[in-house]
C-alpha cells in the first residue's frame, strides 16, 4: 500500500527497521590486521588492508634527471666540432673518464646576433651546414634543449649585431675608433629595433617550443649581454634623469618582444644591482629592485652570471635571490674562469692560486644558498675543473639541488567493479632545495599528478588527472598529501596495473617529469600495483529493497506516477526483483511492471511497462564501498535526487546520490 492509515503501525514498522539497520551494521567491515608486504622487484613497501593499499615507492638519489628547467647545463661553444658534444673528462674518483653531456639537462648558448642572421633573411640554425647549424643540432640530435643569449654589444668582442643593421642607417657607439668592428647599437633606435624584432620572431618561430627549447635569457644588452654596462647614448650626453627613462623604456620595449613571441618557453633576465645602468660597478642602483619586480610580473625568471665573485655576487644579490625563492627559479652562471682569471684575488679571500676547486666549492655554496635549479659547467677548462678536482660536488648538485620529486605514500584500492570510482591519497616529496617551477606564466600549471591503469601491454586504458596537485608547492622537507577521487573507472573486467606520473597537459597528458625514484617504469609511468576490475554480480532472482543517500527506500508507485525515494520503510511497492535481462544486464520488477528509464532525464523514471525492452536494461555496476548504481539504455545513471524531486536516469558520473545500498 502507498500510505498506513494506522498510526501505531508506522511507529512499530519504523522501529523494526532501526533495529535490522542497527544489528546489519554493527559488523566492522575492516576487521583484519594490516600486513607488511616486500616487493623487491619494484623496490617498495605495500600495507595491505581490505581491498586498499599502501604503496610507498623508494626513493632514489643519485639518478641523474633530465628534467626541465633543472640540474646542470652545458655550454655550446660557437667555433665547437659536432664532436664536442662526445668530449670527455676524466674522473679521479671513478676511475675513468665521462661525458659531460651525460650529466646535462640543456645546452646554453651565448652567441652574436650576427652569427645567427649574417644578413637579411639569413639564418644560421636553418641550415645544417653552417657552424651554428652544426651546433645546435648536435644538442637537439642528443637529446638536449637549447638556450639562447643574444649578444648585441660589440665592446670587447668586436662585430655582434650584424653590419647590414648599421648600412641600414642604425645608430651606434664606437667605443673603440681604431676597431670600427666595435660597434654597439644604440638600443632606443628605430632601424635597430625593426631588425631586432624580424630576428627575434624568426628565432621564436622555430624555438618557441618546449620540447627543444630549455629558456631564453631574455634581455642580452650591455656588456657580454649581462644586462648592464648598457649603452644608451655617448658617454656624457644624458642626465641622470635621462638615463633613468632610458633604462626602462628600453626594458619595456624588449620584455614586450620577448613576451609575445616566446609564450610556452621560460625567459629569464639577469638579477644585476645596476640592472640595464651604463656601469657595471658601483652602489646598487634606486631603481633596480622596481625593474626587476616588473620584469618579473610580465613572467621572467631569474639568473646571475657572477656566482662564486664575491664583488659581483654582493648582498643585494643575495637578498633579492631570498625574496624570489620559491616563486621564481633562480639559474646560476660561475663568474671566474679559472683557466684565465686571478680568482685567487677574489676580495672574499676564500681562494687559493692554483686550486680551481675552490672556485668551485665557492660558486656551489652561492648557489646552494640561493637554492638555484640549474648549475653550470661552462667549457673547456671549467668543464675539465668540475670533472676533474670537484667531481663530488657534481655529485652533490645532483643529488641536493634543483628539485627531486616523488610520491612517497600512495593509497589506492585493488579491487574495484566496472563503472566505479576509486578514492586514492597520494602525498609528494621534494628532496632538492629548489622547486619545480610549475607557476611560471609559460607553464600555467601545466604539470600535474595523473594516475592511470594499464594493460598487461603497458597500454593506458584510463587516465585520471588530480588538478588540485601542483608540483610548485612541493618544497624540501615539507611533503603534499592529496585525497582524490576518480572518475568511474568504466573498463572491462579484468586484470590490470595502476601507475602515476607528473603529466604535461600540453603534450598530451605525457609524463613530463622524471621521478626519483627506482621502481619499474612503462613509458615514463611509475607502476604501483596490481588492480582487479570485477563485473560485479546482480543477486538475480532475488527481491531487493533500494536505499538512497538519504536512507529512503525508493518506490516503483505501483507504476501510477514516476518513482520517488522518499518512503522510510518498505513495503510491497518499495520491494523489486531482479530479472536477467541478457547481455549481462538486469531488469528490476514491481508489481509486476518493469522499470524503464525512458523520459528518465526529464520527467523521471517509471516502473509501468510490462515487458522488457532497451529501455528497461540496465547494468548492475557494484561500487568499492559495497553500494550498487544503475546504467541505462542512455549511458547514464539513475539518481536518486535525494529524495527531493522524482528519480532521474541523467548522471553522467557516480556521486552520493547515484548509489544505493541493499537492504
Amino acid at each position: 500500500m502507498r500510505k498506513l492509515n494506522c498510526k501505531a503501525a508506522g511507529k512499530l514498522g519504523l522501529m523494526a527497521f532501526v533495529c535490522l539497520y542497527s544489528i546489519s551494521c554493527s559488523k566492522k567491515l575492516e576487521d583484519t590486521i594490516p600486513t607488511q608486504v616486500s616487493n623487491d622487484a619494484s623496490k617498495k613497501t605495500t600495507a595491505s588492508v581490505s581491498s586498499t593499499v599502501v604503496i610507498r615507492p623508494t626513493y632514489n638519489s643519485t639518478a641523474i634527471l633530465r628534467n626541465p628547467l633543472n640540474g646542470w647545463v652545458m655550454y655550446g661553444n660557437r667555433t665547437a666540432t659536432d664532436t664536442y658534444w662526445d668530449s670527455e673528462y676524466y674522473v679521479p674518483e671513478l676511475g675513468k673518464n665521462v661525458k659531460a653531456i651525460d650529466y646535462a639537462s640543456a645546452c646554453y648558448i651565448r652567441t652574436s646576433w650576427r652569427s645567427l642572421n649574417p644578413s637579411p633573411g639569413v639564418y644560421t640554425w636553418r641550415d645544417l651546414n653552417s657552424q651554428m647549424g652544426k651546433l645546435i643540432n648536435g644538442a637537439k640530435t642528443r637529446g638536449l634543449p637549447i638556450a639562447f643569449r643574444i649578444v648585441v654589444d660589440g665592446r670587447d668582442q668586436g662585430e655582434n649585431t650584424p653590419q647590414f643593421v648599421f648600412d641600414a642607417g642604425a645608430d651606434y657607439w664606437l667605443s673603440n675608433p681604431a676597431v670600427p668592428a666595435q660597434k654597439t647599437p644604440f638600443p632606443q633606435d628605430p632601424v635597430f629595433r625593426q631588425y631586432y624584432t624580424t630576428f627575434i620572431e624568426e628565432l621564436a618561430e622555430d624555438f618557441n617550443d618546449p620540447a627543444i627549447t630549455s629558456f631564453i635569457d631574455a634581455y642580452g644588452l650591455g656588456k657580454w649581454g649581462e644586462a648592464h654596462n648598457v649603452v644608451y647614448a655617448d658617454p656624457g650626453t644624458l642626465t641622470s634623469a635621462q638615463t633613468e627613462t632610458a633604462k626602462e623604456e628600453v626594458l619595456d620595449w624588449i620584455m614586450g618582444l620577448y613576451t609575445r613571441t616566446f609564450t610556452k618557453v621560460p625567459l629569464v633576465i639577469n638579477y644585476h644591482r645596476l640592472i640595464g645602468h651604463p656601469t657595471s660597478w658601483g652602489a646598487v642602483n634606486p631603481n633596480s629592485d622596481r625593474l626587476l619586480v616588473k620584469a618579473i610580473n610580465k613572467g621572467y625568471s631569474l639568473r646571475h652570471d657572477a656566482f662564486g665573485m664575491t664583488d659581483y655576487y654582493q648582498s643585494w644579490e643575495k637578498t633579492f635571490a631570498a625574496a624570489w625563492n620559491y616563486k621564481r627559479p633562480i639559474i646560476m652562471e660561475g663568474g671566474w674562469i679559472v683557466s684565465s682569471h686571478r680568482y685567487w684575488n677574489d676580495s672574499g679571500a676564500q681562494y687559493r692560486q692554483g686550486h680551481p676547486e675552490d672556485v668551485r666549492l665557492g660558486e656551489f655554496n652561492r648557489s646552494a644558498e640561493a637554492h638555484v635549479n640549474m648549475m653550470d659547467f661552462r667549457a673547456g677548462s671549467e668543464t675539465a675543473s668540475w670533472f676533474g678536482t670537484s667531481f663530488p660536488l657534481v655529485q652533490r648538485f645532483i643529488t641536493e639541488g634543483g628539485y627531486r620529486l616523488y610520491p612517497d605514500e600512495v593509497s589506492l584500492p585493488n579491487l574495484i567493479t566496472t563503472g566505479a570510482t576509486a578514492s586514492l591519497s597520494h602525498r609528494w616529496r621534494n628532496m632538492g632545495w629548489g622547486y619545480c617551477p610549475n607557476n611560471i606564466p609559460q607553464w600555467n600549471y601545466k604539470y600535474r599528478v595523473a594516475f592511470a591503469i594499464v594493460d598487461a601491454s603497458g597500454a593506458v586504458k584510463k587516465l585520471f588527472i588530480d588538478n588540485n596537485s601542483d608540483p610548485s608547492k612541493w618544497l624540501k622537507d615539507n611533503p603534499v598529501t592529496y585525497n582524490f577521487t576518480t572518475t568511474a573507472v568504466d573498463l572491462p573486467a579484468g586484470a590490470y596495473t595502476w601507475a602515476v606520473a607528473i603529466i604535461d597537459k600540453t603534450n598530451a597528458n605525457k609524463p613530463g617529469i622524471s621521478l626519483a625514484v627506482s621502481g619499474d617504469l612503462i613509458n615514463g609511468w611509475l607502476t604501483l600495483g596490481s588492480l582487479q576490475i570485477s563485473a560485479g554480480t546482480a543477486p538475480i532472482g532475488q527481491n531487493i529493497k533500494l536505499r538512497g543517500y538519504n536512507n529512503q527506500f525508493v518506490s516503483g508507485e505501483n507504476g501510477e506516477e514516476p518513482m520517488w525515494c522518499n518512503r522510510p520503510y518498505a513495503s510491497t511497492w518499495e520491494t523489486f526483483t531482479v530479472v536477467d535481462a541478457g547481455g549481462g544486464k538486469i531488469a528490476l520488477k514491481s508489481m509486476n511492471k518493469y522499470v524503464s528509464s525512458e523520459n528518465g532525464a526529464t520527467s523521471g523514471i517509471t516502473c509501468n511497462r510490462t515487458s522488457i525492452s532497451d529501455w528497461e536494461k540496465f547494468e548492475w555496476i557494484v561500487s568499492a564501498d559495497g553500494k550498487i548504481s544503475l546504467r541505462g539504455n542512455n549511458g547514464k545513471y539513475i539518481s536518486s535526487e535525494n529524495g527531493e524531486s522524482v528519480m532521474k536516469c541523467n548522471r553522467t558520473t557516480i556521486g552520493g546520490w547515484e548509489k544505493f545500498a541493499l537492504n
